[in-house]
């Protein structure tokens, strides 16, 4: 299928962050630390999936929960100056987070700022305009719980593809997302055995799961049982916020154009490199206008 062709919709967070670079994360008793540098761009990991897809020529919609305040303006400039179609939602606030980060990549993340609730009417909207598209990514948030727990209820709509992140394999919440999934995504942080983590999503009904492993590259596993593995592709990491978003989209690119699971894994680790190479999301959050004091 060519990209342009397919028409994928994305729904889940986006924010307006403080990142804050440490020599190292803060210890829990009182003290004082300097801080390296720190920067205020965009967030969210519904935000950095679309404006990756965006980059890689996809047809794709970040349907997001957005306050009229200036941290609403700014997420909306930022993905408008990147050349993503935003669909807002009204929400009383923008989400916004501090993020306090080591060059190593360990991250601590402070929520500052919540959406409110979705009213009825709004997940109905969300809820049309992803069954109208190809593919339906639902990231892991209010909206989207209630998104999936409606799939689950006899609902019909495009497939799933849903973003586990650091799941443990029994986190409640993530469990209605790994239901309704055709497709999902994780990473190792919470687990010694990312093979058994995988078996053990796909028991429960998606054809397929992926797991990051960090600088050790990724793997995944359909339900066939087909496996395949891609090393990392080495690179001098500026940022590693966003990575495992982009990863997700370049696999996603190429499964849309009828790659098999090792061309989506060598292109999902081809799109990391495009986020660990910037302070920010993406690129083209910089080229819109956000200034650097990342150092």
């Amino acid at each position: 299928m060519p990209l342009a062709d397919a028409r994928v919709a994305v729904c889940g967070p986006a924010s307006w962050n403080h990142l804050v670079l440490l020599d190292r994360l803060p210890e829990p008793v009182p003290h004082m630390q300097f801080a390296l540098g720190d920067l205020h761009t965009l967030g969210g990991t519904s935000a950095g999936k679309a404006l990756h897809l965006a980059d890689l020529g996809v047809d794709v919609t970040l349907h997001a929960l957005l306050g009229a305040d200036d941290d609403g303006g700014r997420v909306s400039a930022a993905l408008d100056a990147a050349g993503v179609t935003v669909e807002a939602y009204a929400s009383e606030r923008t989400e916004r987070h501090a993020n306090l980060m080591t060059a190593a990549g360990e991250r601590v993340s402070l929520y500052l700022a919540t959406p409110s609730p979705a009213g009825v009417d709004t997940i109905d909207g969300v809820e049309g305009a992803l069954a109208d598209a190809d593919i339906a990514v639902v990231d892991l948030s209010e909206v989207g719980a209630a998104l999936v727990e409606r799939q689950l209820g006899g609902g019909t709509g495009a497939p799933i593809w849903t973003d586990l992140h650091d799941y443990d394999g029994s986190a409640e919440f993530h469990e209605p997302f790994l239901r309704a999934a055709d497709v999902v995504f994780m990473n190792d942080d919470a687990t010694d055995d990312p093979w058994a983590l995988m078996r053990s999503c796909l028991d429960r009904g998606p054809r397929l799961a992926v797991c990051t492993l960090g600088a050790r590259g990724a793997i995944a596993l359909a339900a066939s049982g087909e496996r395949a593995t891609v090393a990392a592709i080495p690179v001098d990491v500026v940022d590693t916020n966003g990575a495992g978003d982009a990863f997700f989209a370049g696999f996603l690119a190429a499964s849309l154009t009828g790659e098999g699971l090792d061309g989506c894994l060598a292109a999902g680790a081809r799109q990391a490199v495009v986020a660990l190479s910037s302070e920010h999301l993406h690129p083209a959050v910089a080229a819109g206008g956000v200034t650097s004091a990342l150092r």
